[in-house]
């Protein structure tokens, strides 16, 4: 049966064609993001607000979503960011909830925190927009090339192209279906909301501001443990906590200050086993969240290797991790790790051999680092082990994930070389 004629099709493009060219934040396929506002959140972290366009709306707030509301808590999108003439891609984590205020809305009269004077601050103004619950907000560390232009650069107005609101580090995709069995408890018909425990360094908090929320809405024990280099106290960030606490009695959080001993959980600055059994869980059947740098991933699953379960329960079962967002040097990503830590992402120098290239380079870090201290490009998007675009095929040799602890086989398999580090000398099918 040949094809006729689609006027509708047709139509729908050529009005977008039109609309664009009108106003580039006009379109009816193409999802946008226009940035309205910048806000301190704490002495690293700063939110920005975007206004949507009606492609990005009807796109994430359809019945057709998976999220039916536009997004779950601790989800991401995509920003295309165009700088100096050249494209960058990075996600960032969505702060809050669809269709819900943020919680600096609730303060009294919105008043601009002190720390906001040298931002271009417009979250006082009560515009429709802004005061509204359609809008967008991510927050990041200004830190590389495309997170400090967004951070200070970009001016308001200023529209870029975006993803819809993806990810798994959501309640909907870990927590439902383990809920359906107890974990460790008989399947009820009515099951009781698991206890969750969220694990954060630095920037690392940024997906679990919505998670957090939409997990006491559902009526689940929170406890919030954030390690920081930087003071909590009196920051808007450090506001939301009190709130919840407020608000859901279930909710208890710790803010860890590594340069303050007073803050220290257990008397020490890193997470460990004793950091664990002293925030007083039923750990068996707790649900962990991670988010934040590699040498805090690893030291998480050291401290669940070392927790005795009954039953030979192996508590790393019930972590699920959210890495940092994209780390754009090489010199950021060890400026991130203790000194004590650093022998959890390094390893000796082993030689990585590139069979379809007949090149070889050292490498002591992962797979990419190593490659691009060599001046080798290698293909890569976020560097935290998402897109999958540094995925390819390993000859023969060892790795180790970074994310997850875990060692491959000596043999042949699909890797990333973003968050794999050689063990032993590599051959990788590229």
């Amino acid at each position: 049966m040949t094809t006729g004629y689609r006027p509708e099709l047709i139509q729908r493009v050529f009005i977008d064609f039109i609309s664009t060219r009108l106003h580039p934040f006009w379109s009816l396929t193409v999802p946008k993001l226009r940035l309205i506002a910048r806000r301190t959140l704490s002495d690293d972290l700063i939110a920005l607000q975007f206004e949507p366009n009606r492609a990005f709306k009807q796109q994430a707030f359809s019945s057709g979503n998976s999220s039916h509301n536009g997004w779950h808590g601790g989800q991401h999108i995509d920003l295309s960011i165009l700088i100096d003439g050249v494209y960058h891609q990075r996600h960032y984590s969505l702060v809050g909830l669809a269709q819900q205020p943020l919680w600096w809305y609730e303060d009294s009269e919105q008043k601009p925190h002190k720390n906001n004077n040298n931002l271009n601050n417009s979250f006082a103004k009560k515009s429709p927009v802004q005061i509204g619950t359609s809008t967008v907000t991510i927050a990041i560390k200004p830190q590389g090339l495309v997170s400090d232009y967004l951070s200070k650069r970009a001016a308001l107005g200023t529209i870029f192209n975006s993803g819809l609101p993806s990810g798994e580090f959501t309640l909907a995709h870990t927590v439902l279906a383990q809920q359906a069995s107890q974990i460790s408890e008989p399947l009820s018909l009515t099951p009781i909301p698991l206890p969750l425990l969220f694990i954060a360094s630095g920037s690392g908090i940024t997906p679990m501001l919505g998670l957090i929320t939409q997990a006491l809405q559902n009526g689940h024990p929170v406890t919030l443990l954030h390690y920081n280099r930087t003071i909590f106290y009196k920051s808007p960030l450090q506001d939301q906590w009190q709130q919840l606490a407020t608000k859901y009695p279930t909710f208890i959080y710790h803010l860890v200050n590594t340069e303050d001993p007073n803050t220290y959980l257990a008397g020490s600055r890193h997470l460990s086993v004793e950091t664990l059994i002293a925030l007083k869980l039923p750990l068996m059947d707790t649900q962990i969240f991670a988010c934040g740098s590699p040498a805090l991933l690893a030291g998480l699953y050291r401290a669940c290797d070392e927790t005795n379960l009954p039953d030979n329960k192996q508590l790393r079962d019930n972590i699920t991790i959210e890495s940092f967002s994209a780390i754009e040097s090489l010199d950021y990503m060890f400026s991130t790790i203790d000194k004590a830590d650093e022998e959890v992402i390094t390893s000796d120098v082993k030689t990585i051999y590139l069979r379809g290239r007949q090149r070889q380079y050292n490498s002591s870090t992962t797979l990419l680092l190593g490659a691009e201290s060599a001046g080798i490009r290698m293909s890569h998007g976020c560097r935290q082990g998402i897109c999958q675009l540094c995925r390819c095929n390993k000859i023969s040799g060892r790795v180790k994930n970074i994310q997850t602890g875990k060692i491959s086989n000596d043999g042949y398999e699909s890797i990333q070389t973003c968050i794999n580090v050689p063990m032993t000398d590599v051959i990788l099918d590229i």
